[in-house]
């Protein structure tokens, strides 16, 4: 999963080597951690969170094989 998120950032931004990807567990759910450069979050944003919006569907609808809950966050 992590790979998949970082293969739909990177082409996105203009510092792709700042593209990071966090994953923590817990019982019933993973939440990955996204991290970019500053001068690139709005650009993974997008206007009014489209952006953002497209990229956490296409994740969602990867892990809704597995039997826990995921979550995207987009950190600094």
């Amino acid at each position: 999963m992590k790979e998949l998120i970082e293969t739909i950032v990177k082409p996105l931004v203009d510092f792709p080597e700042d593209v990071h990807v966090k994953e923590q567990e817990e019982d019933q759910r993973v939440t990955y951690k996204l991290s970019v450069n500053k001068s690139d979050m709005g650009k993974v944003i997008g206007k009014q969170g489209r952006v953002a919006k497209a990229i956490r569907t296409v994740v969602y609808a990867a892990g809704s094989s597995q039997q826990k809950k995921i979550f995207l966050e987009i950190v600094e």
